[in-house]
């Protein structure tokens, strides 16, 4: 599937996005390190650790771009996207505790500095800071959005955990996982600013489609990143998701097409999460065409997200908005 030659251009200037929502980001960062703080001195170091860690902040970003976007000229919005932020930290902090991953970001993740004990209890920490600070927003609907978000991405990690090591994972079970871990926080982030900024159900529900193709296109790219890159790229090993034991979209296309006996050794590595012949797991995988049908399912939800910010005016933010949406499927780490 062949990117048009304007999203191309849109596509490489994630560095206009990032100085478009800088002020607004600035303020963000200046308050999740305020509301970090903590007489625990364990806390203050397991937090900084990974939120000093580098990352991008895409999904606060994405809530003051719609905020933005929406015509939204007020201050609440800084407390949301600091809000989103705790959500998502606390739940990295718990997924490298269940994956028992050591490296994320190419750095050393908290449980493999401070153990697992200490990053369960942060990632609480961080859980019921961000439940204060919607609290002190005082607006039922923010508070319905992200109480039932929060929900979801929790019911989400039971649903993969149940699927590691299944060798029979389908594609609606992944595309149902990885809703729930990741898009439905990319959705609430974008609702929220169409919700901030008073517009109509029509929109805050496109700002939600909008959202929720994102995630699925981030992380449909994601795990393609996977079996293409590796540590110094992308912050992790690549087959760290087969070490795992998760099937996660090349994996399930390649069964579907690999050969008899390429799909039974794609199988074993599944259920066993071993890397032992990881070399030919990775071949298999190309050779069946999985990563070309994965790049394409990925494109095709970013043409949606994109899709869904026509109802919006146009403008800057709005344009960044757009560019996001490539940006999630063409990045390279």
């Amino acid at each position: 599937m062949s990117v048009p030659a304007d999203a191309r251009s849109r596509s490489v200037d994630f560095t206009s996005v990032r100085d478009l929502a800088a002020p607004d980001m600035a303020a963000v960062d200046a308050l999740i390190r305020d509301r970090l703080s903590s007489d625990v001195v364990l806390i203050n170091q397991v937090a900084e650790h990974i939120i000093g860690g580098g990352g991008k902040r895409l999904r606060p970003m994405l809530h003051t771009l719609a905020a933005r976007a929406g015509g939204y000229d007020g201050e609440e919005h800084i407390k949301l996207a600091a809000v989103i932020e705790f959500i998502h930290t606390s739940t990295l902090l718990h997924d490298d505790v269940v994956d028992e991953s050591d490296l994320r970001r190419g750095r050393s993740t908290a449980n493999a500095v401070w153990g697992n004990a200490a990053s369960v209890l942060v990632g609480d920490f961080l859980y019921s800071r961000s439940f204060q600070l919607m609290v002190e927003l005082d607006r039922l609907s923010i508070l319905r959005i992200l109480a039932d978000t929060t929900n979801t991405i929790a019911a989400g990690e039971v649903m993969q955990l149940l699927n590691i090591g299944n060798a029979d994972v389908s594609e609606d079970d992944y595309l149902q996982v990885i809703e729930r871990k990741t898009a439905v926080l990319f959705a609430a982030a974008t609702e929220l600013g169409g919700v901030l900024s008073d517009l109509s159900e029509t929109q805050c529900a496109a700002l939600r489609r909008y959202g929720m193709e994102l995630g699925y296109a981030f992380q449909i790219a994601d795990d393609l990143l996977d079996y293409v890159s590796d540590a110094d790229t992308i912050g992790k090993n690549i087959g760290d998701d087969l070490a795992e034991g998760k099937p996660t979209l090349p994996l399930i296309y390649a069964l579907q097409s690999a050969p008899p006996a390429q799909a039974d050794a794609l199988r074993e590595a599944i259920r066993h999460g071993g890397l032992d012949s990881l070399d030919h797991i990775i071949a298999a995988i190309r050779e069946s065409g999985a990563l070309e049908r994965t790049r394409e399912r990925a494109q095709q939800h970013a043409a949606a997200a994109r899709q869904a910010l026509d109802t919006l005016p146009e403008n800057a933010h709005r344009d960044a908005l757009l560019t996001l949406a490539d940006y999630a499927v063409e990045r390279t780490f």
